[in-house]
Formats: C-alpha cells, structure tokens, sequence
C-alpha cells in the first residue's frame, strides 16, 4: 500500500517536527511496516520551472522527422527574463499551454545532465519535459501540459506536479487489511505517533435514509453478500477530466488514471477501505440478484477473459444474466465507457473466504479481490457509496438521483472475554489492567468489565476473533520494543535425538571412504528414469506430482536419489573432473495413492480431518546415495592406478553399516541402472535396504559418464531403526589369531555371500572374521562351477587354540556349507 503523506495527514493531525522516517519507524514498531519512502522529485536538481509556449514552428529533417522550435516564458527562472529556446520533438502542445522545463544546470533522474547545445540548427537552452523523463510515468512521446491554472511562468513546478511528495510504502499483512486504505492508516498513526490528534474518518458522514424509490436488489445470498447498497447518478459527463489532485493521488497511490467515472471508485477505496463498482445504469435491465452460481454459467468479465464459473462463486445477475462476479471483478456488458451517462453505484459488503477462493480459482488479482479477501468494515457501504455519489456530482456535473436502496444488515463483531492482567503475563511487562483498556479502546475496540473483560473488537478488524489478538494489540501498542528480552535456560541432558546423531555418523562414516557430499534438486521428469533404462512399471516410475512445478519437463517428486546425483556427476565430469566420488543423504517422496481433503480456513480442522490428511501425506524415507567415477587408488610414480567396481560401491556401504554397529549381506541380481552379473542387492539381517555395482554401459552413455562409473542406494531409514546406537568400546584381544584357509567349489549360480553365511555359522562362536580371497573357474572345477577361497580367523578371548581345535573349527563349517549350499572341499 503507498500512501502519499499528504494524504495522510488530511485524516489526522501530526505534530511539527516528526519527519517521515519518524512517522514510518513509529508505524512499524506497531505492525504497519515499511517498505520504502519514495519521494518522486529526490533525484532531480536544479532548476526545474513552468514555462508558457509562446511559439511553435515545425521544422521537417532529412530523416523524415519533424521536430518544433519554440520560444517559452520562464519568467525570470533564466536569469533574464527573455523567452527561452527550446527544441522540441513532441507535438501534443499549442502555443499559450503551460508545460514543464527543465533548464540549464539541473540533472534529471538518471544523473542526465541538462545543458545548453547545439541541435538541429538551433541551440535548445533546455528541455520541454515528458513524464517519463522526470521519472514520474511511461509516457515519452508526448510533453507534460499543465493545466491553465498551475501557476505563473517561472514558477517552481515540483509543488504542482507532487514532486516534493513523500510517498510511503507499507507492507500490510493479510490480517490488517484496514491498513490498505487512507482511513486505516491515519487511525494508526493517532494511537501510535505521540501527539498525533484529531482523527478525522473520512467515512463518518450522514448519509440519505434508505427508501423504496432506489434500484430494487435482492439478496438470495445473505451469508455471501450480508450488505448491498446501491446509489444511482443521472446526467453525469462521460468527457469530464480527472481532477488534477485526484489523478495524482492515485498515480502516487500505484494506480493508474483512467476516466473520471473509474479514478472516483478507486480513489474512494484508496480513501475508506471499501472497494465500490460501477455499473452503467442504462445497460441494467431489471434488479440486481446476488446468488452463486450454478454449473455451466460463465461470465466474461472486465479484463475481456471468458471464465466458467463455479457453484461457490458469487455472482451479481439480472434479467440479461451474470453481470459480474461479486467482489472480484464486473461484467463486459454493463462495463462503463466513454457514452456513460447515468451510473449505479454499488457498495456491497461480500464474504471473505468466498472472495478468497473465487480469486484463487479464476486467478484473477485485483485491489477490490485484495480487500475484499482480507476482510473489510461492513458498516461503510452507505459512507462509500454518498462519497462516490458527491464526487460524481461535484466533477462530472452529475445529478443524484434520489432513490436510495440499502439491503441487509452488517454482521455483527463476536464479544471476547479475557482476563485483564493476560497482556501483562504474555508479554511479561508490567501492563496494568487500565493500560490494557485504554489501548483497546484506542483501537476502537468497546470494553466492559474489570478483571475478566468483555470485548468487542471495532468493525474494521475481523481479525480480532480470541483473547490472543486481543492481547496482541494491547502489547503492540505498549511497544514490541519494550518486550523484555530474556534467554530461556534450555533444559539439561537434551542435545540431538537419536535420529539426528545417527544420521549424523552415518554421513560422517561415507565421507571417510571419500565421497563428497552433494545437495541436489528433488525433481525428476519421464526422461530421467528412461535414461536410467528403468522399465515403464517398475515402482519407482510411479512418482507425486507436482500442480506448479519449477520446470515442466521435471514435474515429478523423485523416488530414487539416483537422478539428481548422476546429473552432478555428469556435470563434473564434464568440467574436467576424472575420479571422485559424491554422495547425497535425503528423503525420496513415495505415493501412499491417498488424496489429500481440502481443509476448511474458516475454522480448526476436526481430528477426523487431520487424520485424513496425515493418511494422504507421501511416504518419505531417508536414502543415501552415492556415485564414484574413474580411479579408486590413483596411479603415480608408484605404478598403475586402479580403477572403481562394483566392489567399492559395496564396500562403501558396508562400511556405513558398521560405523553403527551392522552387517550388509550382497548377493547378485539384475536391477536397472546397474550392469547385468555386476549389481548386489544389499541387505540387513534378512532385510532388503538397497543396491550397489557397476552401471550399465547405456546409462553411462546416455549420462556422459565413464564406463565402468559406479552407484548404490540405500534406505537410511533401516539403519537408523536397527543401529547398535551406544557402541562399546573394541576389546583388543590379547591372544593370538589361528589361521584356516578353505577352497569350495559350488554351482556357478550359488551366491557367494550364501556360501559364507553358510561357513560362518558351521565355524562357531571363535570366528572372528571370514574374507573370499579367490574366485575361480576353469577345467579343474569342471562346466557350471566356481571355486570360492576363504580365509578364515579363529581366536579365543583367554587362550591359545590348538592345530587340532582350528582343524575342527574348518571342518564343521565345510561340513555346514556342504550341507546348506552343496560345496565340495578342494
């Protein structure tokens, strides 16, 4: 909301010697922020006058353009008083127009230096000035031509064109919408500027007693539209001017003049709050019904779109059909134009959340949708509507047609009850029971009572509805700034849950085997899991999607952590990088398939209402993720590198799971993207938890990455759940370790990670580790077998274990593989 100062100070007296910046910090300590102090005319020096043309001669160029040589009166502005010559390239002016001239010496916005010089064959000693060029409008093809009584040639021009205006520019929340008008702000200034006095309301006025002779209006919705006054002016001139301080307060306010008709409406809303539309009145055919609207009705409205309506919106009809739609925006076909003659005025008060809605549906963003939304006072319509009504009279030589028709009754304001010391125990300043009265009435609010308090907050805010905004306002006008600030003493023994130091170990214990962590975007499109080679119904494809994406063509919530970080791979590798490994932990989003309800905004939800929400909330578990490129250990002047596979990926992982206390089991599967025989599905104590390998060589192709690039992807959430969270510290044993190694040759289609388990649990208790060291095939196995070598280690925690006990420590676990997986012993 811009508010010239002015302006504000024809509502309410505020005391010499408070500057703007005083004012505006005096607001904001109270709630109405500010946003910016613009003061049009702060980037323009020197002198900048009104000038009288005294001639003007056309002069065609070469180039086809005409511009005109003139001679303008400035008065004395020049030094001596001769007529100034001045070159100009616009033609909307006559000679004896008084326009604006910069002259000489002074510098226009833009730091543009004004100087006598030579052009055209003349030297132009200034400037005729067009808006745009003193910063004030758009419009550069035509000069600024004052009216005839702006004042006297040489005169300064900034008074008469509001150069030397301050405009404030608040920021006003959606629950102040008082403080989108004049009238609200100017209340504010009196209960918050020191001094400031005599409010003057500019919608406190008598008002013509409702009668029978006004246009008839039915209500057939009284809970969407409470208030309908309709007011009627005949003989208005569709051709009279704007007058100038309307004009200029409208353009300083944001807005833009458009026909007198149209800047009165607006200027009254600006003025009191309350939005007004008029309709013409000779295009009107029968009464106005306000209803809502039935399904398959339309109405093309204003701006010239055709909308369908839906059966929540309101709508203003008559005997022709839908002439607008209420509160939001009116109807092509009782638009006022330029042969508009006799108006009706209409005053409506509407329902704040049926606006709100209608808005949002319809996409339709106006200043009467912006107030109407927020709430506005609906005991002014009557006020507005006489104001527009004097306007129309007084400037477009209208007629007030004595027929005045006021439909239904404002709503009345709830009646809180709060505890008088409550604004002293929130805010732990001492605020008294009267102080606390005398600021509530300072908002308009009516008080009864002592000890518990009766209060009716002021028509104009209902956003006052409990004892909480109640207390709100008594605190800000004592002053948010006076609030005592003291630190609360945090409660000992608390820190990060489990979860969080969990979550932390885990992402401490990838980095360690040297991935880098990286952030990357959730979203994910049809192209992303085609370039992984994921099959069209595979699980993963079916993703949430977004109603208002960032960008189209990834409109999904992603499923899988892969996408985003190959992407980041890619895109290092393509700057150069050649072996690194990056990884990212984060929730992935997977559809329940619920819907979620749409939620009511003018009450609580019920407790059914928020399970049903819960139950549509997606699934969101922690992933992490992570990709390695190029080299595992370097080359140098040491030798040969070598290079990352499937087997870091796992190792990786598995490295994860024991920095909080797990086993990983592996075993081979084909899951896309990863390469066929080279992809281990990874699990924890019989629980799949994700994958690891190498990616196949299309993916790698399609990403732009190194063949033989590797990834894995885990739920975090499994090993969160069944971390070892309190780890003990390692007992070193104090014994030696015994040795066994063992050779089994076993179906080329058993698992190796099978024929380990089997091995450790045949070995017994004084296990402590067990490696594959050697896979083989080959004739000596013979066709369709492998041979898998394990190292195995034995060690008892108070003793030396003898040859004999290691022997029989192997031969039971040979025994056991041989009879779970069907090993023979090489």
């Amino acid at each position: 909301m811009k508010a010239p100062v002015s302006w504000i100070k024809e509502y309410v007296d505020v005391p010499e010697g408070v500057t703007t910046a005083e004012l505006t910090r005096r607001l904001t300590m109270t709630g109405l922020k500010l946003e910016a102090i613009v003061s049009p005319g702060a980037a323009i020096s020197g002198p900048l006058v009104i000038g009288r043309v005294l001639t003007k001669e056309p002069e065609p160029q070469k180039n086809g353009k005409v511009i005109n040589w003139c001679t303008v009166d400035v008065g004395d502005a020049n030094g001596t008083g001769e007529p100034q010559g001045i070159v100009c390239g616009a033609h909307n002016f006559e000679p004896g127009d008084l326009v604006v001239v910069v002259l000489p010496g002074a510098v226009l916005p833009g730091d543009f230096a004004i100087a006598a010089r030579k052009t055209y064959g003349h030297v132009s000693a200034g400037m005729i000035c067009s808006s745009q060029e003193l910063g004030i409008g758009s419009d550069h093809d035509g000069i600024i031509v004052l009216r005839a009584d702006a004042g006297e040639p040489g005169q300064d021009v900034r008074p008469v064109l509001g150069l030397d205006e301050e405009v404030i520019e608040f920021e006003v929340n959606p629950d102040r919408a008082y403080g989108l008008s004049l009238r609200g702000i100017a209340r504010d200034v009196l209960v918050s500027v020191e001094g400031a006095s005599n409010f003057r309301d500019p919608a406190l006025r008598d008002t013509p007693a409702a009668n029978d002779a006004g246009h008839p209006v039915v209500l057939e919705d009284a809970v969407g539209c409470p208030v309908f006054v309709a007011r009627k002016v005949t003989g208005f001139d569709p051709t009279a001017p704007t007058p100038a301080y309307i004009a200029d307060r409208l353009t300083s306010a944001g807005m833009r003049s458009i026909s007198l008709a149209v800047d009165v409406t607006n200027y009254v809303m600006l003025e009191t709050g309350r939005p007004i539309h008029g309709y013409d009145a000779d295009k009107l055919q029968g009464p106005i019904v306000v209803r809502r609207a039935v399904a398959g009705e339309s109405l093309t409205t204003l701006d010239g779109t055709r909308r369908e309506l839906h059966p929540e919106d309101l709508v203003v009809t008559d005997d022709s059909g839908i002439i607008g739609l209420g509160g939001v925006m009116g109807g092509e076909t009782t638009e006022m134009g330029e042969t508009t003659t006799s108006i009706l005025v209409e005053s409506a008060h509407w329902d704040a959340v049926a606006m709100f809605r209608t808005g949002k549906r319809h996409k339709i963003t106006s200043e009467a949708g912006k107030r109407n939304e927020r709430g506005v006072d609906p005991t002014i319509c009557e006020a507005a509507a006489d104001r527009v009504v004097e306007l129309l009279v007084e400037h477009g030589g209208a007629t007030a047609d004595p027929g005045v028709t006021v439909v239904g009754t404002p709503p009345g304001m709830p009646q809180i009850t709060v505890a008088g010391d409550k604004a002293a125990r929130v805010s732990g300043m001492d605020i008294s029971e009267a102080t606390a009265v005398e600021a509530l009435r300072a908002v308009g609010c009516e008080v009864s009572g002592t000890g518990t308090l009766t209060v009716v907050p002021p028509p104009w805010r209902p956003d006052m509805t409990d004892p909480q905004d109640t207390t709100e306002e008594v605190i800000r006008l004592v002053g948010y700034d006076k609030v005592p600030s003291v630190l609360p003493v945090p409660p000992a023994g608390r820190g990060l849950t489990r979860a969080q130091q969990l979550r932390r170990r885990l992402s401490r214990a990838v980095a360690a085997e040297g991935y880098t962590e990286v952030v990357t975007f959730p979203f994910v499109g049809e192209a992303d899991f085609d370039a992984l080679g994921i099959a069209t119904d595979d699980e993963r494809r079916r993703a949430l999607r977004l109603a208002n994406p960032l960008n189209n063509e990834a409109p999904f919530m992603t499923t899988t952590l892969l996408p985003g970080l190959l992407r980041c791979a890619a895109r290092n590798v393509g700057i150069g990088a050649s072996s690194f490994g990056v990884f990212e932990t984060t929730t992935v989003t997977v559809p329940t398939g619920g819907v979620a309800p749409i939620l009511p905004v003018d009450r609580a939800p019920s407790a059914e209402e928020f399970a049903a929400l819960e139950a549509a909330v997606p699934h969101q578990p922690l992933h992490l993720a992570l990709v390695a490129v190029g080299e595992a250990d370097g080359s140098g002047w040491w030798g040969e590198g070598r290079a990352v596979t499937w087997a870091d990926a796992v190792d990786a992982v598995r490295a994860v799971a024991e920095s909080v206390g797990l086993g990983v089991d592996a075993r081979g599967v084909e899951v896309a993207p990863w390469h066929p025989g080279r992809c281990a599905e990874l699990s924890v104590a019989g629980q799949v938890v994700g994958h690891a390998g190498e990616l196949h060589p299309k993916v790698c192709a399609t990403l732009g990455l190194p063949r033989g690039s590797v990834a894995a992807e885990v739920d975090l959430d499994v090993f969160i759940e069944r971390a070892v969270h309190l780890r003990k510290a390692p007992v070193f044993a104090t014994q030696p370790m015994a040795k066994e190694d063992v050779a089994l040759s076993v179906a080329a289609d058993v698992p190796a990670a099978d024929v380990e388990a089997a091995l450790r649990q045949g070995a017994g208790d004084l296990l402590e580790s067990i490696r594959l060291f050697d896979v083989y095939t080959g004739e000596q196995v013979g066709e369709g077998r492998k041979s898998l070598a394990y190292a195995l280690r034995f060690r008892a925690p108070d003793r030396t274990l003898t040859e004999k006990e290691t022997a029989a420590f192997r031969e039971a676990a040979v025994a056991h593989a041989v009879e779970q997986v069907g090993a023979i012993q090489r």
